[in-house]
Parts: C-alpha cells; structure tokens; sequence
C-alpha cells in the first residue's frame, strides 16, 4: 500500500463526515431541524415531504429566527446560539447544540435557509435568505418572509450517490419520518404540527398547553382507539427515602397500556427525558420488569413514559443523533419508572371480561399480529358504570369467548367440553362436597336472593383444571394451575426477601451430567444458588454434584436434578441477562417464576373444597393475582350483562 502524506480535510470533507454521522437518512434532517424549530420557541411547525424526503424537506415555524447578518454564520460548521461555554456542555438545556446540522445538511443537498428574526421584542421589517450546497454558500439577500424561519432541503445526497444507494423506498422513508414526528409531537403538546406528503396531509394536531393536552396529543399520535385502554400515572420521587440532601427530585408522567394490548414489537414505548426523545436500554429494562408476570415474554407493553430531572443528572452528549444519553444515577432513574408504573398498575382491575361473539369493536390488530395474543378479539370496556380512566378508575380488559373456546379445543381430548349436568354428575361421584352446600332448585325470585348471599369460597372445579365462582360483575373461570403459580411465585417473594429460602440436605448428592458450558454457567449462577437454597458444585469434570435442595420445592414434591438441569440449561443459553441495573433481581425473579411453576397444581389435579376456597382466598389478598408470573391470564369474567344479552333479557 502506498503512503498518503498526512494533509487537513477539506471543509467539504469534514461536513460530509459530520453529515454521515447525523444524517442517516431523511428522517434525520427533519429531526435535526424540527430540534432547531422547537429551540426557538416556535409555537407552531409545518413540515411538507416529496417523495420520502428525497426530493424535498421543507420546514417553516413561528419561532424567534435568525438575524439576516448571522445567516452565513448558521451555514457554517461548528456554529450555534447555544452554547457559549464548555461548562454549559454539563447542563444541557436545548434539544440541538453541536453547531452541525445545517453545514451538514447543506454539504449533501441543496439547502435555502429564510429566516425573519424578532429581536428584543422587535419584528424584523423583511425577511433574508441565504443558499448553501456542497461547497458554495451564496450571499444574504432580502425577502418577502413571514415570522420565524423556512428551511428548504432539495435533492439530498444528490452529491453522494452511495448514500443515496442505500435509500429505501418513498413511503417507507416517509413512514421513519412520520414516526419522528409522531415522537417528537408528543413531547411537546403546546404546539401545533402539520404534516403533508406530496401535497396530501397526512397529520395535523393542534397545540394544547392544558393538563389534558398531554394525554389528548398522546391518543392523537398512538391511536384513538388506544384511549380506553391506557391507564394514566404520575410520580414524583421527593419523598423516596434515602433521597440525600441537595438531590433534585425526579418526576414522570406517562401511560400503560392494558395488558391485552401489548404488541410483538417494542414500536408503541415512547420514552422521553426533559423534552428529548431518547432510546436507553436501562429505561426499557424497567418497563420489562414493571409488566413482568402481566403479559407473555414475546410481547411488549405500550408505554409512554415522560422523565423530567435535573439536567446536569444527564449527559445528552455522547451520540450523534443525540438519541441516546448517559445517566449519572442511572439506579436511581431506573426505580423512578419502575415504581411509578408499578404503582398503577397493581391499582388497576386487570382481570379480562368475556365478550360473547365479539359484538364490540375488535382491537385484534393491537396484539402483534398472531405473536401471543394475536387474533384474540380484544375488546376493553369499563368493569362497572362509570369505570373510566377520566375518572382515576382502571378499565378491565376484555377478550372474546371464541379465543377462550380455542383454548379448550386445544386440550386434550379428555379435557374438552362442557356440559353441566354431565360435570356436576361427575363431580357428584368423584367429590361428592363440591356440591354439598348447593341448595335445592328455588323460585326464580328466591334463586335470585340465594345467589346474592353465596359466600365468595363457593367454588366449582371444572375437568379438575378450571374453577368457576361469581363476583358482584358475573361469572367468574380462573386457571387453578396459574392462579396457584402466582401464589407459589408471592410466596417465594415474601421468604426470600432480605435472606435465602430455607434448604434440605440430601443424604446423597443427586448428580448432573455437565458439559464445560454448564461448568461455566455454574460458577455465574452460584449467588443466585445460594439465595434459593441449592447447594451445588463440580464433583468431576463431567458432573456436578446437587447437595441441598429448597425446602420449598421438596414439599411440593419437585426433584432436583431436573430443576438444576432446566436452570442451568437456561443459563447456558444466555436466558438470564446480567448486564443492565436490576439485573440480579431481574434474573432472581425469573429462577422464582420457574420455581413456582413447578411447584403449583397441575391441570388434571383434583382439588378439594377447602383447597379451592383457600386458594380463591389468596387469590384476594397478592399481588397482580390476575395473570400468572409468565404473562398468561389466571382468570376470565363473564359479567352480567353480557349473560343478560346472551338469555335475550336486555
């Protein structure tokens, strides 16, 4: 290879490096200059596309502008009104601030910058304008102008055919563009936004600075179907304990979406720090563990989530696109979300109402297209009148019966149907005091009255899998295999908090065949061994020896060497994720949900009526008892109205 001598880039070069880095395609120009838009206080911002983007970008606001003396300099690399100073670098305030984006995006396009500045106070009487592209930039002329600036970006990367290669189509850069919006709009609800492509408006939200706005601009970008089924909350951490003294307080205002809604993709989580959409692994970790035990593994809530601190807690300046950022507690932010959709949720009624035939609008598109709960017809509806989000009450979701009758055509063959008389006949024989308390036939009105006074431990056990018992909203069918899961896994919460489960020691050490990975994934997962009580270690280079086992586990009649062989197997997998805040907790919780899955009851197990009624007992007194720690329902409802519509009695 011949030696080049070492030369300075040219000015041209240097904006096309800077450009490469900022401008990943025409979503990123507008980004950039919708940043610069909202920096200068605009109240409004109009945003016209052709063709994606390629053929042109044009932007026009109502903010301050920009002085027709400083437009050259506007042009120009390494130039900006925000900052001044390097210690400003530590508290930054503004959503732009490199002094790269319009040298940039000039270097790869043709850019026209109008601009009719208030200075002072004072309107400007005339516009200016100024032309920059590849290496020209024109001179400052006067112009006709409206207050605030018009950015024009024509033919981007004309001058670099092999960006421009990599472009995609016109609409789905549009779409990217779109979303930007989308994302960008719902952070700031005070101004308004349109948005057309090739002539055609495509999105148009007017600003509204009230409380309410927020929440309204939210379900304008999402969704307006979404609105029933997001759930409102707000935290402000002031009053955590350990908050030293000098701290600003951190707060957060968002949405969580029901359960039934979350998607295959993590597309609908919007997180947003002081006005900035960002993407930051250890905020998403946090809205994982918030919905864990609420929804499958392969799904993701719908969130948004809006963290405002203090801006000197934060380091913005450590990507390009400034979409990702640095926390200096990042702990600390993690537990403010945490807690704070935590919170919400365990307030809301979660528990999913059975809709007959699917006579109300169908929301199947919201569950990821056939990933987990795809298909389902979900509907959400209030639990009871007046049960709305507007009024601090929660919504409970619904699903359709049609999904529930699937599920037991998925059963095995012993285990479909339902047919009244011929369960409780069977009942009758095999356990006989399920229905020892049932009372003789009544008159309508009497039965009436008689169902009323029913005591909440009247349980039913249906093919030994299913219970079914009524609350004051209808009938209701719980899983006894999940709903028993979540027991057993609050249960394992509660012994282990702040020591390790009890164990029992083998009389002889129940063996594990072991690979050197295996080996390997021991060593990882021996803290987390000793807090659920299993004692194990290498006894040869193939085997590794279990010497105690959690009490807990052999009560329930679980053996060993399957349970170490499943969870090192996971480990050796990479299943357990340790390198995020809360990681240890995280995977803790994880190796808990497994150990309560295999200690509950099983489908197929029969239960007797003191083992219902205390396990619907417990089902009133933990946490999240609708959903199992996997994600799945524990229980349906089929409210009263929806059997009233179905006897034709409404």
């Amino acid at each position: 290879m011949t030696r080049m001598p070492i030369h300075k880039l040219s000015t041209l070069l240097i904006n096309q490096i800077a450009a490469g880095e900022v401008i990943e395609r025409p979503a990123s120009v507008v980004k950039e200059l919708v940043d610069n838009s909202l920096d200068a206080g605009a109240r409004r911002v109009d945003i016209a596309i052709e063709e994606g983007g390629t053929r042109l970008i044009r932007i026009s606001d109502d903010g301050a502008g920009i002085p027709a003396d400083e437009l050259p300099l506007a042009v120009a690399p390494h130039a900006t009104s925000k900052l001044q100073t390097p210690d400003q670098l530590a508290c930054i305030t503004t959503l732009g601030f490199r002094g790269e984006a319009l040298a940039s995006i000039a270097s790869v396009s043709r850019l026209r910058l109008t601009s009719r500045a208030t200075v002072n106070g004072k309107l400007a009487e005339a516009g200016a304008v100024i032309e920059s592209s590849d290496e020209s930039v024109g001179e400052v002329t006067p112009c006709g102008a409206s207050p605030g600036t018009a950015v024009e970006v024509r033919d981007l990367f004309f001058n670099t055919p092999a960006r421009r290669k990599f472009m995609r189509s016109a609409s789905t850069e549009f779409g990217h563009i779109s979303e930007i919006v989308g994302r960008i709009a719902m952070v700031r609800p005070d101004v308004s936004f349109t948005l057309t492509h090739n002539g055609r408006r495509v999105m148009a939200l007017d600003g509204d600075a009230t409380p309410h706005g927020r929440r309204l601009r939210c379900v304008e970008v999402m969704g307006k179907e979404l609105d029933e089924a997001l759930l409102e909350f707000e935290y402000d951490d002031a009053l955590r304990p350990g908050l030293a003294e000098g701290d600003q307080p951190m707060r957060v205002w968002g949405l969580v979406g029901l359960p039934a809604i979350a998607r295959a993709t993590g597309k609908f989580q919007y997180v947003c720090l002081n006005g900035r959409p960002i993407r930051d692994r250890n905020l998403t970790h946090a809205i994982r563990e918030s919905y864990r035990g609420l929804i499958p593994p392969d799904q993701q809530p719908v969130v948004v989530a809006m963290i405002k601190i203090d801006p000197g807690e934060v380091d913005v300046n450590v990507h390009p696109s400034k979409a990702e950022v640095r926390f200096h507690n990042a702990g600390r932010v993690h537990g403010l979300l945490l807690t704070a959709m935590r919170q919400r949720l365990l307030a809301a009624d979660l528990t999913p109402s059975a809709v007959i035939g699917g006579q109300r609008p169908s929301f199947a598109s919201w569950s990821g297209g056939g990933n987990g709960g795809a298909g389902h017809e979900n509907t959400f509806a209030p639990a009871s009148p007046g049960n709305t989000p507007g009024n601090g009450a929660s919504p409970a979701p619904t699903i359709s019966v049609s999904s529930f009758v699937d599920y037991f055509k998925s059963m095995a063959p012993q285990q479909k149907g339902f047919v009244y008389q011929q369960v409780r006949e069977e009942l009758a024989r095999e356990q006989p005091e399920t229905l020892a308390d049932e009372p003789a036939p009544l008159t309508p009105p009497a039965a009436a009255a008689a169902a009323d006074m029913m005591p909440a431990s009247s349980v039913l056990q249906v093919h030994k899998s299913y219970l079914v018992t009524q609350d004051e909203q209808g009938l209701v069918i719980v899983d006894q295999h999940a709903l028993h899961e979540r027991v057993m896994f609050e249960e394992l919460k509660a012994r282990i908090a702040g020591k390790n489960l009890e164990s029992q020691r083998l009389l002889m050490p129940t063996v594990v065949k072991a690979s050197p990975r295996r080996l390997a994934a021991l060593e990882g997962l021996s803290p987390l061994l000793e807090r659920i009580g299993v004692e194990a270690s290498p006894i040869g280079p193939e085997a590794i020896g279990v010497h105690a086992f959690p009490s807990f586990l052999f009560d329930r009649g679980v053996e060993a060497a399957p349970f170490v062989e499943d969870l090192l197997d996971r480990a050796e997998n990479g299943e357990f994720d340790l390198d995020h805040a809360g990681a240890n907790e995280a995977v803790l919780h994880e190796v808990l949900d497994m150990m309560a899955c295999k200690a509950a009851v099983k489908a197929g197990d029969r239960m007797s009526q003191a083992e219902l009624s205390a396990l619907m007992t417990r089902k009133d007194e933990i946490e999240r008892a609708g959903s199992c720690p996997h994600g799945r329902p524990t229980t349906i409802r089929l409210t009263l109205r929806e059997l009233e519509k179905q006897f034709k009695r409404t």
